[in-house]
């Protein structure tokens, strides 16, 4: 029986993909730009688009105060549910914000242009793509007319690019969803089963202006500054030293991201501003990491007489790491992908962080599947000509609707 339902859900996306393909070209033809962030009205263009495969869509929009507080527009979060019978509630998560275009593209990031087995356009891989890949392999699913054990839900979210807080973590903290499982944008030739954190800090360097005639009048800012960057530098160098056991991870890094201060070349700069990118492997404690930080920060800036610093807290994403139940999640998804692929797809960690630890933070065992490349590289992803395979959309939606049917028959 099994056999027999997973090549008819295999037979429903072939014969619906180019379906797939024009519902996907219509979702990369609306703007949503992260920044600006203003979200809502790709949210309201999607709505018809879903209504029109037969989903009823709940539209949630953000108060106004949580989306500025983020530094966007405006977002509008999307649910759609199915319940197949008693079971497991399993969440599919993408992300409709995206980077702005920038330039070098060689066709128009917005319109939603086919060539050589690629769609081409911003979000076409990061992460509009999985609007396909989840809302398809639901219809397959529902195509069997079988009693399964289980609901699925499609989360179709806008804030990932600012960091996640008004999309999933939203959603769970507002008790609109409460998932056991949850599967998140990703890419088709592997299975990511934990990520990196990531910590931002913006470092006020103060000292006194003075002019440039009499600099001895003054406290330096810029020179307090580069004694505190030559400490971050010699900090480091030692986060080598920390190894993660996760296939795909290595080590934490540190870089000095952005640098603005000084007020004109002729006097002695007051203030310098730092901001620094800290990543955290998952088997890193966030809060000593970032405490480790303010130490090194604090034990440069006490011997700069005349000089105070401030330190705050501009993100924290903590590091995704597996959660009891996540291998089978994993593993599934990996034997359907091998299966469709015809190569082994291995259970992985990356560098980068996403919106899946909102859910893993919540106790929900959590992996990231999706339609893309093997590396983001490859798909152009927050680059020009971004673009998805439409070959690899396709083995991804047969692979999320096999993997469900697994989990749910």
């Amino acid at each position: 029986m099994t056999a027999d339902a997973i090549a008819r859900l295999d037979r429903f996306v072939t014969e619906h993909l180019d379906q797939e393909v024009e519902f996907l070209r219509q979702v990369v033809r609306v703007p949503s730009d992260n920044p600006s962030g203003n979200c809502a009205p790709h949210a309201a263009a999607t709505v018809p688009l879903l209504e029109a495969l037969g989903f009823t869509v709940e539209q949630h929009p953000v108060p106004a105060d949580l989306v500025k507080a983020v530094g966007m527009v405006s977002a509008t979060n999307l649910i759609v549910r199915h319940r197949f019978g008693p079971g497991p509630t399993i969440a599919l998560n993408a992300h409709g914000d995206v980077v702005p275009p920038g330039e070098g593209w060689t066709v128009d990031p917005y319109g939603g242009v086919v060539r050589d087995d690629a769609l081409y356009g911003r979000g076409a891989a990061v992460s509009k793509s999985d609007f396909a890949t989840y809302a398809y392999a639901l219809l397959a699913l529902k195509s069997l007319g079988e009693p399964l054990a289980g609901t699925v839900e499609l989360h179709l979210t806008y804030d990932e690019e600012t960091g996640g807080e008004i999309g999933p973590k939203w959603l769970i903290e507002q008790g609109l969803t409460k998932p056991d499982l949850a599967i998140c944008a990703s890419f088709a030739h592997s299975v990511v089963v934990a990520h990196n954190g990531c910590l931002h800090l913006e470092v006020k360097v103060r000292g006194k202006i003075a002019h440039a005639a009499l600099p001895h009048t003054g406290r330096d800012a810029l020179e307090a500054a580069t004694a505190i960057l030559n400490a971050l530098y010699a900090y480091r160098k030692g986060l080598s030293a920390t190894t993660s056991s996760v296939n795909g991870i290595t080590h934490p890094t540190l870089v000095v991201g952005l640098i603005k201060g000084g007020v004109n070349t002729n006097v002695v700069p007051d203030l310098v501003t730092l901001r620094l990118d800290r990543r955290m492997v998952p088997e890193e404690d966030a809060a000593k990491a970032e405490q480790a930080l303010r130490d090194v920060i604090a034990r440069a800036a006490a011997t700069l007489p005349g000089i105070t610093v401030e330190v705050t807290r501009v993100l924290l994403a903590k590091p995704l790491a597996p959660l009891p139940g996540s291998d089978r999640l994993a593993g599934v998804l990996a034997v359907e992908a091998e299966r469709l692929l015809g190569h082994p797809v291995p259970q992985v960690g990356v560098p980068l962080y996403t919106d899946a630890r909102h859910y893993a933070e919540a106790g929900i065992p959590t992996v990231l599947f999706g339609a893309g490349p093997k590396t983001i590289l490859e798909a152009g992803a927050h680059g020009a000509d971004e673009h998805v395979r439409i070959s690899d959309l396709e083995a991804a939606t047969k692979a999320v609707a096999a993997g469900l049917y697994r989990l749910m028959a």
